[in-house]
């Protein structure tokens, strides 16, 4: 938990600030600041308190602390993230409201979600269930996802597209339903450190 917090965080940082090194301080100022980064922190901490303690009699009172910030955070900015769904470090979430993530969803690391954006149960007997998506993956605004599916590494998703159907690496989609218009990927939309970097020119 506490690694994929602190990548989470340092999301939030350009390069050039990571450079110059980020203390403890300036990473506190960022969450206190970042109104989106209190909804993937909600997150982890639900992650922690349901995978993380065994003991259902040490588990309540944090239980009862993450059901309230939980109602907050869906009040507030209309966002539910499952606890159940699985999600890489570097998460990040460029504005937040109406984003739902459902249970057995399951993403990889260095994803960027954008407002709007839905990822949840569809399909039709053996296309039935979640999507699975991979690393280094952008979603644009609005859009939606459904099914038993899986998205590849380095994946871009435009806005207000509704992806139904498995999609391999690096492809760029846009429409509904959406439709491959390139292989470019997401190179670009994601800021990646530079040992990242490396290897998604490698996967290119």
């Amino acid at each position: 938990m506490m690694e994929n917090t602190r990548e989470d965080i340092l999301k939030h940082f350009t390069k050039g600030e990571k450079r110059k090194g980020v203390s403890r301080w300036m990473m506190f100022k960022r969450v206190i600041c970042t109104n989106t980064l209190w909804i993937v922190l909600i997150y982890r901490y639900g992650r922690w308190v349901y995978y993380g303690i065994h003991n259902p009699v040490l588990r309540f009172f944090p239980k009862v602390v993450y059901v309230i910030l939980g109602r907050i955070i869906t009040f507030l900015h209309g966002t539910h993230i499952n606890t159940r769904a699985n999600i890489g470090k570097g998460f990040y979430i460029g504005h937040y409201g109406g984003i739902w993530i459902g249970p057995a969803v399951k993403i990889g690391e260095n994803c960027n979600i954008s407002q709007e954006v839905t990822i949840g149960v569809g399909g039709k007997g053996e296309m039935r269930g979640y999507p699975r998506i991979g690393n280094n993956v952008y979603i644009g605004p609005g859009a939606k996802m459904f099914g038993n599916i899986t998205v590849g590494d380095n994946v871009a998703i435009g806005a207000n597209s509704v992806l139904s159907k498995s999609v391999p690496e690096n492809a760029v989609l846009i429409g509904n339903p959406a439709r491959i218009v390139g292989y470019e990927g997401s190179d670009g939309m994601i800021e990646l450190e530079d040992s990242d970097k490396e290897l998604y020119l490698q996967q290119r």
